[in-house]
């Protein structure tokens, strides 16, 4: 995860204070001294982090303490509340600059490398889940497979792609524009060229393709990977073209998250989106304040449930919540859950949301292969085994193991947890009538995050 390195260092400056009952000014300047070095081993802008340490010790030192709060836990208000302003506070910069007529026009550029194609296509299955028809463009004409790469990926994303083969990809945009126009694409994408290093050709074309359409935005594909580099190739890029935000990709590796607390107060430009994992659904949209309560330990809970809202097929919830009152759960419920679970994404980037330190927690509580493991001994059942689990019986047990390649132990234990599933169901059918309900002591236990539940 990103900021590991620095949220420890911040942890560490923190409990120094929480051990004063009162503070002095010699302890607030030395903590912001640990604090601005965690910045610059996090690849921050130097000048990022001196104006921020600066900002933090005047308020601190400033500020009376709240009565509800001791002194360390204000001064990590306040560094919350900075590092707030430091990425961005301003939700309307997050979202797309909508036309008041005809499609939002989106010009992505950035350097070779960076993920611009693969985020292109990421970008429009969001858009599509929030209810937009994106169209992409393929507009690098010079690398090899780019547009075929930008059609594998558009299909996997269910979003089309308009290309016209090696053509000027100054007239391949206006066309596009016209074909968003007559088909209802209401955003256009266009995936340009990037180039190893910025310079004259790559600028030119960017220049014409923007004097050409028009765009609406015009977003700068980064890797937080590269660190501080990515904070010059963006005030490259604005200076010379203007970009309207940036997409920070890789936010999820083992990166040291110099680039996101960088980007805004050197060029200005909001982050609008960043990266978080391999899959197409693995875009977020950047809020400063959930990253900032993520870097403090804090977690992102609001992130989560907007997860969890987007990949949530309402229809089955509503079908399996009907199945739970009337006590008629099977395994063909079981496998739906077990499905949606998969597309919140790994389960240490779920926790982590929560604000819970994975690196605490051992592999096994934690591994993903658990819910394939549930997933494959279901799919191993016939039809009649999922309708009707009371059916189940030594030999088919037997028989479910050697197809989905576990032990009979392994099926004994889903089979007792969608055992205690109907138990609890069915008590909450009993209690729907009395009008209360109590789950008894122990009723779930075994049923940990391997399970579902």
């Amino acid at each position: 995860m990103a900021f590991e390195g620095l949220s420890d260092k911040l942890s560490a400056a923190f409990k120094k204070l929480k051990s004063k009952g009162k503070l002095s000014e010699a302890d607030v300047k030395t903590a912001m001294r640990e604090v601005r070095m965690a910045l610059l081993e996090a690849d921050v802008n130097y000048k990022v982090a001196k104006d921020f340490t600066n900002r933090v010790t005047e308020r601190a030192i400033g500020s009376e303490v709240m009565e509800s709060l001791t002194p360390s836990q204000m001064v990590v208000k306040i560094v919350n509340e900075e590092l707030t302003t430091l990425m961005g506070t301003d939700d309307a910069d997050m979202r797309l600059k909508m036309p008041s007529s005809g499609p939002c026009i989106v010009l992505l550029c950035g350097l070779q490398g960076a993920g611009k194609t693969t985020h292109a296509a990421k970008l429009g299955k969001l858009l599509k889940r929030q209810g937009h028809r994106p169209l992409l463009v393929a507009c690098d004409v010079y690398r090899p497979a780019a547009i075929k790469q930008l059609q594998v990926v558009g299909e996997q994303a269910g979003v089309p792609v308009f290309e016209m083969g090696k053509d000027d990809p100054v007239r391949i945009s206006v066309k596009a524009i016209k074909h968003a126009k007559d088909y209802g694409n209401d955003i256009v994408l266009i995936d340009t060229a990037g180039r190893l290093q910025i310079d004259d050709v790559l600028m030119d074309e960017l220049e014409n393709i923007k004097a050409a359409v028009k765009p609406s935005e015009i977003l700068l594909v980064v890797d937080s990977m590269t660190g501080q580099e990515a904070v010059n190739v963006a005030k490259a890029f604005d200076d010379k073209l203007g970009i309207t935000g940036v997409i920070l990709t890789k936010l999820d590796g083992d990166t040291r998250g110099g680039a996101a607390l960088s980007v805004k107060a050197v060029t200005g430009k909001p982050i609008k989106y960043a990266g978080v994992g391999e899959k197409l659904d693995d875009l977020e949209v950047f809020h400063g304040d959930r990253m900032a309560s993520r870097i403090l330990g804090m977690g992102d809970v609001l992130t989560l449930i907007e997860n969890a809202e987007q990949t949530m097929d309402e229809k089955e919830a509503r079908k399996t919540a009907q199945k739970m009152m009337h006590n008629k759960l099977d395994y063909n419920d079981l496998l739906s859950q077990f499905q949606q679970m998969q597309k919140m994404g790994p389960m240490r980037s779920v926790l982590e949301k929560f604000g819970v330190d994975t690196r605490k927690i051992d592999d096994k509580a934690v591994d993903d292969r658990m819910v394939d493991k549930q997933i494959a001994i279901i799919r191993s059942m016939t039809k009649e085994e999922r309708e009707k689990p009371a059916v189940m019986n030594p030999n088919r047990k037997r028989r479910i193991a050697a197809g989905s390649g576990t032990k009979v132990e392994d099926v004994n234990k889903l089979i007792r947890s969608m055992e205690q599933i109907q138990k609890v169901t069915k008590m909450m059918k009993k209690s729907g009538k009395k009008g209360k309900f109590r789950l008894p002591p122990g009723m779930l236990n075994g049923m940990g995050p391997g399970m579902g539940f």
